[in-house]
């Protein structure tokens, strides 16, 4: 994937990471909205509670910014989607096994 989009795949620093706490923290927000919105609600299987979520998300990601002008779908849409290209047709491959360190 990394080679198809020709990207570099960094990981984050050792000790004292400053990439990665912006992320994470995005994460944890989307992730207590959505649980907050579901508390109270009962969900009978898998399939209920991804449309669920996936309304939450579509609702989240609609929300304005509070700084800054537009929305998350907004900022998809002009910075990402642009540069998304399409996949490659059996070029991915799996491969299950086991490594021995």
């Amino acid at each position: 994937m990394a080679a198809h989009y020709s990207m570099a795949i960094i990981p984050a620093r050792k000790r004292r990471p400053r990439d990665k706490a912006k992320v994470e923290q995005s994460v944890l927000l989307a992730q207590r909205w959505i649980l907050a919105r579901l508390r109270n609600q009962r969900l009978f299987g898998l399939d209920e509670a991804n449309r669920a979520i996936a309304a939450l998300l579509v609702e989240l990601n609609n929300r304005p910014f509070m700084k800054l002008p537009g929305c998350r779908r907004c900022a998809f849409v002009e910075l990402d989607r642009p540069a998304l290209r399409l996949l490659p047709e059996g070029l991915i491959s799996m491969h299950c096994g086991r490594l021995r360190v």
